[in-house]
């Protein structure tokens, strides 16, 4: 990052005009920051005409590249990656289309084979049996999906698809990627629907050079690759220069990297030995990039693209948003798998990754296949003698329960019959799922048993497990529990802790903002570590608006692409004339950034909300209501853009209108909490209590309810003097979220009028815990 003596200087009377002290947490960041700004300017003097014409350079096809590396070539053919998508024909189609059935919730799809093109009859957009001849098929083991052409340049993935498994595992079968619930043509999952639109969901990962190519004036695609497949260039880039560099004996010496932007030279000079007191190996050198591993997670992790064109070497988080571990549907409190998040966000919590793994290290680039068989890959780092034996494992030698991957790297099925494993290589810990509801390997296997069995076992055999972990923090502040702002602060602070842990506390600390966690949170807007500034920028909205520069100033200064344009964006609308014309230079160059990302993704109503946000934030209220109206009409069960649209009404102080569009989005959606809330809250708006009260309550107790919804109809309820049914409401939503603050604190308010001093007091106490 770039910093000057007038940015901090800026910062400094920031925090003391809002009333925070700074201590010299920043102030040190800042100044290492400062070193590490002159070296990377000493380094970019030194680029070159060659290094431009390697910026520029073209893509030439995997073919070219087979020419000359014939090995790499060989060991590359038949992977998952030169299978990823293919033409449909007869050596490429696995499934049986000799006239064969599937039968889902009552409609009947049929597979056949005319001339020499593969067909599915099947329920089309409007639930009608149609006629669809198979384009190009995608995947290949566990199983293979089929791609169909619509118009507008659209590809869609048949969600009834086939199992490639042998017999004998279970397979050469076809079934349903939602067996168990009924998806039919107006659903959002239908396959075609928005969620199974190769164009957008799928199409980046699977082919090279992919350039989707969204026209939002005529709603079309004109989607384009150099390659079908992941060739060669996908990770090592456009191979254009590199071909010169071949071919012109005068470029050799003055060509970086051969002609690639980058070069996968992490694993040069690099030994591992086996430390014979530990049994584990460790590396002869510190790794100091993050180009493998980064090229890598382009595609093997949870992550949305933001702006095209990324080439490998580029920073990850100039092109994409990394998701953290925020969300309960993707990672468990403590990091844990939970939805389908392809490796990175694991892997960088691992104390491998902290050790200085890359993905070769265990797999092999190019067949895709692991150095070793089974647990083999593991002995070469983890010395068998010591931790291959029934004294570490405490099962049979060779059994299911002795496998290293068993115990370390748990696998969840996605996708049906998908199993892919958590890198996370973590500890198993059943003392967190008895205190924080976590899943652990030793239960789910040993499913008669209770956590407290395991985690007493473990104990008296390993000794008492670190309680120093980061899912107690990132718990307390899922949680909203009185303890929150110090765990979640303790752990941003932290820098032997995960920088993906630290980054998701970033995002929940916001929640919880006070002089001392506005100290810590200034110390994250001025890190040189990426993550931390993307958790900061994302969350930044939700910092009030008169404290809000304080921290998202210095994030427009940040090294990575997506956290500047996050920062800008949640500053529209703020007043910005005290500040120096280079920080309003900044302020435009990242607001450019995040609409471009916005105007991008134009085909999501994701995309399309936020754009009608940025417009509603200036006041530009048509442009706003134009774009809630866009996304409505793409995607009629996305919520975030029906609530806002209803927001924007209640603003000009149209609230009948506002609840029509409520109303509207109750037939669309499939979880209606959030609709039910705003539909209360407009009736509170216009005192209509009864009605309030009905639909507050509604979304109080759907299934997975926020505690705030909980919090809001008990506070609804005292109010009309029905102080006993809110007790009994908030005393049953303090079940769910144990420790809420808001919660608790209602509950010690409402004890208090009923007479209740005992329970006021004992609440009060779980307060100051």
């Amino acid at each position: 990052m770039k910093r000057k003596d007038w940015l901090n200087g800026l910062i400094l009377s920031l925090l003391l005009s809002a009333g925070f002290i700074q201590t010299g947490i920043g102030n040190a960041v800042a100044s290492e920051q400062t070193a590490d700004s002159e070296t990377a300017a000493a380094d970019s003097g030194s680029s070159s005409a060659a290094t431009d014409a390697i910026k520029n350079a073209t893509y030439v096809g995997g073919e070219t590249c087979a020419q000359c590396h014939e090995q790499e070539h060989k060991d590359w053919s038949g992977s998952y990656h030169d299978l990823a998508m293919q033409p449909a024909n007869d050596e490429t189609v696995l499934a049986d289309f000799n006239d064969t059935r599937f039968d889902y919730f009552g409609i009947t799809s049929e597979f056949y084979k005319r001339d020499d093109t593969f067909y599915v009859k099947t329920d089309g957009p409007d639930g009608r049996l149609t006629e669809y001849p198979i384009a190009y098929t995608f995947g290949v083991y566990p199983l293979q999906q089929y791609l169909i052409e619509f118009a507008g340049g659209r590809l869609q993935a048949l969600n009834i698809v086939w199992d490639t498994r042998t017999a004998e595992e279970g397979g050469q079968k076809w079934f349903h990627l939602y067996p168990d619930e009924k998806i039919t043509a107006d659903d959002e999952l239908h396959w075609t629907g928005l969620y199974q639109n190769w164009n957008y969901m799928c199409a980046d990962c699977h082919s090279t050079d992919l350039q989707k190519n969204y026209r939002l004036s005529s709603d079309t695609f004109d989607t384009t690759w150099s390659d079908i497949d992941v060739s060669c260039e996908a990770c090592h880039g456009p191979g254009s220069e590199h071909l010169r560099w071949a071919q012109n004996a005068d470029l050799k010496d003055s060509t970086p990297n051969q002609g690639f932007p980058v070069s996968f030279d992490e694993r040069e000079e690099v030994a591992w030995t086996i430390n014979p007191e530990t049994g584990i190996a460790e590396r002869n050198k510190p790794r100091t990039t993050q180009k493998e591993i980064e090229t890598c997670a382009t595609c093997h992790s949870r992550r949305s693209t933001a702006h095209p064109g990324a080439r490998p070497g580029d920073p990850l988080l100039d092109h994409f948003q990394v998701s953290l571990l925020d969300d309960p549907q993707l990672y468990h409190a403590d990091g844990q798998v939970n939805g389908e998040v392809y490796v990175y966000g694991s892997f960088v919590q691992s104390k491998m990754y902290q050790a200085g793994v890359t993905c070769t290290d265990c797999h092999q680039p190019h067949s895709l296949k692991l150095r070793a068989d089974g647990d083999q890959v593991c002995a070469q780092c983890h010395l068998p003698s010591k931790f291959d034996t029934e004294s570490h494992h405490m099962h049979e030698p060779g059994s299911e329960g002795a496998s290293c991957r068993n115990c370390h790297m748990p696998a969840k099925n996605f996708m049906v019959n998908d199993s892919r494993r958590d890198h996370s290589f973590r500890i198993p810990r059943p003392d967190l799922s008895e205190t924080l509801g976590v899943p652990n390997v030793c239960t789910a296997c040993h499913d008669d048993k209770s956590n407290e069995w395991a985690a007493k076992i473990l104990s008296e055999k390993f000794g008492e497990p670190d309680q120093n972990h980061y899912a107690h923090a990132l718990a307390a502040g899922r949680m909203g529990s009185p303890h929150a702002e110090a765990l979640l602060s303790k752990l941003i602070l932290d820098k032997t802790q995960p920088e993906i842990a630290r980054a998701t506390a970033a995002t929940m600390l916001p929640d919880y903002l006070s002089q001392q966690s506005a100290q810590v949170l200034q110390m994250v807007a001025q890190s040189d570590e990426p993550l931390l500034g993307l958790g900061l920028s994302s969350a930044a909205e939700r910092i009030p608006a008169q404290y809000r520069p304080i921290f998202t100033v210095p994030l427009l200064y940040d090294d990575s692409r997506i956290t500047r344009g996050l920062a800008a964006q949640s500053m529209v609308g703020l007043p910005l004339n005290q500040y120096p014309d280079e920080v309003k230079t900044r302020y435009e160059e990242g607001l450019d950034d995040f609409v471009h990302a916005n105007q991008f993704n134009a085909d999501r109503p994701e995309a399309l909300t936020n754009l009608a946000n940025f417009y509603a934030r200036q006041g530009l209220t048509t442009g706003a209501e134009e774009y809630y109206q866009k996304a409505i009409v793409k995607a009629p069960h996305y919520l975030p853009a029906q609530v806002n649209l209803a927001e924007l009404y209640r603003n000009q102080g149209n609230e009948a209108r506002a609840r029509e569009v409520l109303f509207a989005a109750l037939e669309q959606v499939r979880e209606t909490a959030v609709v039910q809330h705003a539909l209360g809250l407009s009736y509170v708006r216009e005192k209509q209590m009864d009605k309030a009260l009905e639909h507050l309550g509604l979304a109080a107790q759907s299934p997975g309810s926020p505690a705030r919804y909980i919090y809001v109809y008990g506070v609804a309820l005292d109010s009309v003097g029905q102080g006993e049914q809110a007790e009994s409401v908030l005393e049953q939503g303090l079940k769910s979220y144990p420790g809420n603050v808001e919660i608790l604190s209602a509950l010690v308010s409402i004890n208090t009028k009923l007479g209740n001093t005992e329970k006021a007091r004992r609440y009060q106490q779980q307060l100051g815990r």
